[in-house]
C-alpha cells in the first residue's frame, strides 16, 4: 500500500469516488427530490469535463459535471462538495456564478443552439453542524413586503439541493459500498468519530474495491486520527483483505 500522503485528500476521495456514475447515480437519485429523480435515465449518467470552482476556494471545495437523458431532452446535474466548516451565507451566489460557467461552457460544444439545458445544482456539504441557510436564491436580495410583488420578474429563481452530512445519520447514507463508505468517513473526520464502527463496517470493506480502501486508509493517515487506535483497526482490514483475496 502506498505510504505518500494524500494531496488534498477531500479532493481526491471525493473525486474517486462520486467521479463513478454508478456510484454518484445510486446516491443522488435517493437525495433529489422523487419527481424529478424518477425522470432522468441515472443508467446513462455521463461524467463531464472540466472544473467550474473559483481558483482560490480550491482548497476547500472540489466540484464534478455529470450529463444525463432527462424525460424530454438532456439535463447537467453539478455536484458542489464543500468541505469548509463554516457556513457560507453566499453560497447560492457562487453556485449561480459557477452554473454560468458551465453554460457558457456548454455553448461552446453547442453554439447552433438558442436553448440551454437545466442544471440540477447540488451541493454536498462536509459540515460538523446543520446550517441554517436556506437553498433558495431569490432569499440572498434585499426586498420589502411593500414592493416584493413589483421586483420578483428581476430576481433570479432557483433553488439547489443542499445535502448535510451533519442531518444525515450513518445508517441512512445511501448508494453503492464506494460511496456510502466514502460519506461515512467523510462524516467521521467533521464528527470526530473515525475510529467508531460506522467507518469500519467489516460488510462494506470487504466488497469495496481496492483503490478505495486504499484511498480510505490514506484519507485516514492524513488527519489526526490517534494512530494507537488507527492500527488495532487496521488489523482487521488485513483480515478482509486476505480473506477476499483466497
Amino acid at each position: 500500500m502506498p505510504e505518500e500522503p494524500v494531496h488534498q485528500p477531500h479532493d481526491k476521495l471525493f473525486k474517486v469516488g462520486f467521479g463513478d456514475p454508478a456510484t454518484a447515480a445510486a446516491f443522488l437519485r435517493g437525495e433529489l427530490p422523487p419527481a424529478l429523480a424518477e425522470r432522468i435515465e441515472w443508467a446513462a449518467l455521463h461524467p463531464e469535463l472540466g472544473s467550474f470552482i473559483d481558483s482560490q476556494l480550491r482548497s476547500s471545495e472540489s466540484d464534478l459535471l455529470f450529463s444525463a437523458p432527462i424525460e424530454g431532452g438532456e439535463c447537467l446535474v453539478y455536484v458542489l462538495f464543500e468541505h469548509q466548516v463554516r457556513e457560507e451565507p453566499m453560497l447560492a451566489l457562487r453556485l449561480l456564478r459557477y452554473m454560468v460557467r458551465i453554460w457558457e461552457s456548454w455553448l461552446k460544444t453547442h453554439a447552433e443552439s438558442t436553448r440551454l439545458p437545466v442544471i440540477v445544482p447540488v451541493v454536498l456539504a462536509q459540515n460538523a453542524k446543520v446550517w441554517e441557510l436556506s437553498p433558495r436564491f431569490a432569499d440572498l436580495v434585499d426586498t420589502t413586503p411593500a414592493i416584493i410583488e413589483e421586483v420578483r420578474a428581476f430576481v433570479p429563481e432557483f433553488s439547489f439541493q443542499l445535502i448535510q452530512l451533519a442531518a444525515i445519520s450513518y445508517a441512512s447514507i445511501r448508494g453503492t459500498p464506494a460511496g456510502v463508505m466514502i460519506l461515512r468517513t467523510m462524516k467521521a473526520e467533521r464528527m470526530a468519530q473515525l475510529l467508531d464502527d460506522p467507518v469500519w463496517d467489516e460488510t462494506l470493506l470487504s466488497v469495496l474495491p481496492r483503490e478505495i480502501r486504499e484511498l480510505l486508509i490514506r484519507y485516514l493517515l492524513a488527519t489526526d486520527v490517534d494512530i494507537n487506535g488507527f492500527d488495532r483497526r487496521v488489523q482487521m482490514l488485513r483480515l478482509i483483505e486476505l480473506r477476499t483475496e483466497t
